[in-house]
């Protein structure tokens, strides 16, 4: 077996790696069909911004808790836990999308649940993936997870324009349904051998230690202030804005679906590409090519047609994950392991902080800006983030402990 492929000979990575690309698929689906379900349902950009933004709003109040409980507790079991909760939830929304029962009341309940389960699984699987294969193969297992994840991420965005174009958007929130379950399922699998953590002084004192952990290094604080506008930006953009026009445009719903898949796609070259081309400022690399993202909003307020967004997302995917395998690559190696999920999670709260306000905001500010500047002002946010990144002295000077190998080398970059 390959450099690149050796991560899988280890029983407990692939059974993370099923899982966490099971969940994926099924969450690739969701926003396509939770988006159109809600506007079938009321028309109204406003309640589809309420629904999602309360998915978002306690999957960050809970977030920092997570990323204790991932410290604290053993993280295979962690993770089935929070499957089971994200499967019966996302169910439960599925019946009433199939019939007819879904008042927005009720839906912003049921993905307010969803996203506080979900608030360990971040930072409970970026952690863990590095306990189940060894120290040389964490960059290609990484690498590896990665491209399964972009690639659940097409299959599911296209599922999801399929399945709401042909049956509805109520099948596909069931799709997601079973894919936490398959998760779960997978999860309760994963063997790691893990010191049993010192007695605990109390929650305040973990999030204290992390907050020192994180705050102590002022490029990761700097990216991760950034990734707070950032990804407000890019969020309001795919999962309020981007239906909004493709709905009042020639794209139509399996062209946002396609276009939402090309993104997929391009992360998956770029995922390949990644483990053969190691720059070794990775991580500044990588925030410049975050400011690609911005072309999504810009075409969707000048050029609304399907075959432009597949192009420009395809392009934007690469340059993303380029910057997605820099950043968890570089976190893995120079935070400890007993600190790492604190640190994910205080990078998660820090990233995603706006993404609420994004996504209750979108809708006022389409009725009283116009769709075309709302797009405008999502770019412009993006741009700028991307401007403050690439600016820091820390980021422009960062680069890995140990030299990288010779880019494009004839043998695949270790881990």
């Amino acid at each position: 077996m390959s450099a690149a492929l050796a991560p899988l000979r280890h029983r407990s990575f692939r059974h993370l790696f099923i899982g966490t690309t099971a969940s994926l698929l099924g969450n690739a689906v969701t926003p396509i069909a939770l988006a159109f379900a809600v506007l079938d349902a009321t028309g109204s950009v406003g309640s589809l911004g309420l629904v999602v933004g309360a998915h978002s709003l306690t999957g960050i109040l809970f977030l920092l808790y997570g990323g204790v409980l991932a410290d604290r507790l053993p993280r295979g079991p962690l993770l089935v836990a929070s499957s089971v909760v994200s499967a019966a939830s996302q169910a439960v929304v599925a019946t009433l999308v199939l019939t007819d029962s879904a008042g927005i009341p009720l839906l912003m309940v049921l993905a307010a649940v969803n996203g506080a389960a979900g608030s360990c699984y971040q930072p409970a699987a970026q952690a863990l993936l590095p306990q189940t294969v060894p120290a040389e193969s964490r960059r290609a297992a990484l690498a590896l997870s990665r491209i399964a994840g972009s690639s659940a991420m097409i299959v599911g965005a296209s599922l999801g324009g399929v399945l709401v174009a042909v049956v509805g958007p109520g099948w596909g929130l069931a799709v997601d349904a079973l894919s936490f379950a398959l998760a779960a399922v997978c999860f309760a699998l994963v063997r790691v051998q893990v010191a049993l953590p010192a007695p605990s002084p109390g929650v305040v004192h973990e999030l204290r230690v992390g907050w020192e952990e994180f705050t102590s290094r002022s490029w990761v604080w700097v990216i991760v202030v950034a990734f707070c506008f950032l990804n407000a930006g890019v969020t309001a953009s795919f999962t309020v804005l981007g239906p909004a026009v493709a709905d009042s445009t020639g794209i139509g719903r399996t062209g946002w679906g396609l276009a939402v898949a090309a993104g997929s796609l391009g992360a998956v070259a770029g995922g390949v590409l990644s483990l053969r081309w190691r720059p070794r400022r990775a991580i500044l690399v990588g925030c410049a090519l975050m400011g690609l993202t911005a072309t999504t909003p810009l075409l969707l307020a000048l050029a609304p047609y399907t075959w432009l967004l597949v192009v420009a997302n395809f392009v934007t995917g690469m340059g993303v994950e380029q910057a997605g395998v820099a950043w968890y690559a570089t976190l893995n190696e120079q935070i400890p392991e007993d600190r790492l999920a604190r640190v994910y999670a205080y990078d998660d709260l820090g990233s995603y902080l706006a993404l609420p306000l994004a996504q209750f905001a979108a809708g006022p500010a389409v009725l009283l800006l116009g769709l075309r500047a709302t797009l405008y002002a999502a770019a412009a946010l993006i741009l700028l983030a991307t401007l403050a990144m690439v600016a820091t002295p820390s980021i422009r000077a960062l680069v890995p402990k140990t030299a990288p190998p010779p880019a494009f080398s004839e043998d695949p970059v270790p881990g």
